[in-house]
């Protein structure tokens, strides 16, 4: 892989380095070798190549390959009328790149996980890999689309269900799948909330033979007033404070969870209570359902046990580092980012160091950044080149961190 990028690099600014009239494919062979210290000799020496031993120089094929992916980024482009020659195009900014079907770049790894530029079908579709846990955010079913496209109401299931399909396929025994969605959905016209959450789990359930664990409240305060319609303007609705994390697994008899990970420190109280040796009392509740005994609650835990409640605001550290990246990169930045903090929860809870932990929906990245602190393996698949290009950023300390040249020419200024 070193290779590939060391020749890509030479590929890159070989563009970079061409006079503005542009630079012909041949010209463009002689630059790298000169740039590689390859002999012009050895760059054309051909020999066989496929089943019927066809003739090609395998240099300039490798050439070729990193001009088209160039391409393919809108990097570079041929120039109209003059036959084999290609420049630069302008900064790759602020109209939003989707990779098209079929580009699959490694846009930057570390040494437990990988960010690959791509649609998720192009990758987790016969992977090969036993899966873990995968923590996503997908696009929500949104009536006005975002810049990063949005399926909807309608297309919503399918959407999902094709897209995990080949996870949920990849999962190991008691693996889980953690998806955040969107609470604030509305029937046309109505204050009243789409069912789409009740007709997406029982999809996943009936389609995908996944089991519903939990559903999670993510409760922040921050979040602005809303629906603006329905709660700020008729006011017949609450305002919002909530998105639910639905957690299925695909057997629930041997599911890969420890709470024991996720304990909270004592309150003071109940420090003094075990302190004392528990309870002194004994005492019922109601019908008889809730007791308590003299000595209850004296044992020596290591933390309370976490709540099905996560209170976090949506801002965080992590996402204002990148909002500067972005920034200082001349890239738009993404419209919906996850706090790092929920993907952390969730990769502590469900999954073991040495674990991979996917995300189809990488966005910013986060799910991989959580993984990476927490030493799992990841990867993470977003078809946003400017979100992975400025996610890049939030890795840059991480151990084995690469990041491929293509980004770093398809960025900066020009």
């Amino acid at each position: 892989m070193m290779e590939q990028l060391k020749l890509f690099g030479h590929v890159a600014a070989a563009f970079a380095d061409a006079p503005a009239e542009g630079i012909a494919t041949a010209q463009l062979y002689d630059a790298v070798a000169t740039a590689v210290g390859i002999d012009l000799a050895q760059a054309q020496a051909k020999v066989p190549i496929g089943a019927a031993g066809t003739l090609h120089s395998p240099f300039k094929r490798a050439v070729r390959w990193h001009q088209q992916t160039l391409k393919a980024m809108g990097v570079v482009e041929r120039i109209p009328d003059r036959a084999g020659f290609w420049r630069l195009t302008q900064p790759v900014t602020h109209e939003l790149d989707r990779a098209a079907n079929g580009v699959r770049l490694v846009a930057f790894s570390t040494t437990l996980g990988v960010a690959v530029w791509a649609r998720h079908e192009e990758i987790f579709r016969g992977l090969g890999e036993p899966i873990a846990l995968c923590v996503t955010s997908p696009p929500y079913p949104l009536r006005q689309a975002r810049a990063y496209g949005n399926p909807t109401e309608a297309q919503y299931v399918d959407f999902l269900c094709k897209a995990l399909e080949p996870i949920v396929a990849g999962l190991v025994p008691g693996g889980s799948i953690v998806l955040n969605v969107s609470n604030d959905i509305f029937e046309p016209r109505s204050p009243a909330r789409s069912l789409y959450i009740e007709r997406l789990t029982l999809a996943l359930h009936d389609r995908l033979g996944l089991s519903l664990m939990g559903r999670v409240p993510w409760v922040n305060y921050s979040k602005p007033p809303g629906p603006t319609r329905w709660a700020c303007v008729d006011r017949v609705q609450l305002a919002s404070a909530y998105e639910p994390v639905l957690w299925f697994t695909n057997d629930p008899s041997c599911v890969r969870a420890d709470n024991r990970q996720l304990l909270e420190a004592h309150t003071a109280r109940h420090r003094q209570l075990m302190a004392a040796g528990g309870e002194t009392r004994n005492a019922v509740y109601g019908d008889g359902a809730y007791r308590i005994r003299a000595s209850a609650f004296g044992n020596q835990t290591a933390g309370r046990l976490p709540r099905n409640v996560i209170e976090r605001g949506h801002n965080c550290a992590d996402t204002r580092a990148y909002r500067r990246a972005a920034q200082s990169l001349g890239l738009p930045t993404h419209g919906a980012m996850q706090p790092t903090d929920i993907p952390d929860f969730f990769t502590r809870f469900l999954s073991r160091p040495g674990d991979l932990v996917v995300d189809p929906f990488g966005g910013t990245i986060r799910t991989g950044l959580a993984a990476e602190r927490l030493g799992r393996r990841w990867i993470a698949t977003e078809w946003i080149l400017q979100y992975v290009r400025g996610a890049a950023e939030l890795f840059r300390q991480a151990d084995g961190f690469q990041m491929h040249p293509a980004l770093q020419w398809a960025t900066q200024p020009r």
